[in-house]
């Protein structure tokens, strides 16, 4: 149930149209559904400004797909599953055509043009260190996105050729937040955190060999960054650092 849900179920009761009765348990049901194998929350709407996402590693293709369903039936705002192969989006696809997938992100969404207009003046910027950190640049992109924000990216602009991250330095001043995506050592975002007065995302990918143990290696470098306003989310966490932008962007 949504801020408006209840606005409506008021409004109702205030004309004489529903009793005090039908809206007081209307109102204080149990916000979720309890579907076999999970139960959706359906307050979190009301709560956070956005559905429940899907976590689609693990589940199965009918699983995915059933609390898809579950919250297009119960609320208004856009849907997300992330992590998702190919195989579940095919699934669900056959019964929601609606449904899109971003093979980068392993995303499947349903974008309903529910969410605020996105300011161009509310900018969110994406940067990559390479090109393999492409993927979870991605998810953090769709998710700001669907979100409500507007997204800018750029890839392929780390510290091994530090000229073309200067390159979009009039972007990186222009910006409202900026997510960082590195592997390897992790240095681009104490590079960007040192460029900028704007709030800085960064996450740390497991792109790298040997020492880069992981992304454990960039995860530290980023805790241990000398540039003052540099946040870190967990290794490939594109999702939390969009949300996280999100959150930062809707209050600037």
């Amino acid at each position: 149930m949504t801020e408006q849900d209840i606005a409506q179920l008021l409004q109702r009761y205030k004309a004489g149209e529903l009793s005090e009765q039908a809206a007081i348990k209307a109102i204080t049901d149990v916000p979720y559904e309890d579907i076999r194998y999970a139960e959706v929350d359906h307050a979190r709407e009301m709560r956070q400004g956005f559905p429940e996402v899907i976590y689609g590693a693990g589940k199965t293709q009918e699983q995915v797909l059933g609390i898809m369903q579950s919250l297009l039936a119960h609320g208004e705002g856009n849907i997300m599953a992330t992590r998702c192969t190919q195989a579940q989006y095919d699934y669900v696809h056959a019964a929601l055509p609606e449904a899109q997938y971003d093979a980068a992100a392993r995303m499947i969404y349903i974008d309903r043009d529910t969410r605020p207009v996105r300011d161009e003046a509310h900018e969110v910027l994406v940067l990559t260190a390479g090109t393999s950190d492409i993927p979870v640049a991605r998810e953090a992109e769709l998710t700001a996105y669907l979100w409500g924000n507007y997204v800018k990216s750029f890839y392929d602009c780390g510290v091994a050729g530090i000229h073309r991250l200067f390159a979009h330095v009039e972007d990186i001043d222009k910006a409202n937040v900026i997510i960082v995506v590195a592997g390897m050592e992790g240095a681009l975002a104490s590079v960007v955190g040192g460029l900028t007065d704007k709030p800085v995302i960064a996450v740390p990918t497991s792109v790298g060999y040997g020492a880069a143990l992981h992304g454990l290696s960039a995860l530290l470098s980023m805790l241990n960054s000398c540039a003052a306003g540099v946040s870190v989310v967990n290794i490939d966490n594109g999702f939390g650092a969009g949300v996280l932008a999100s959150k930062i962007n809707h209050l600037r």
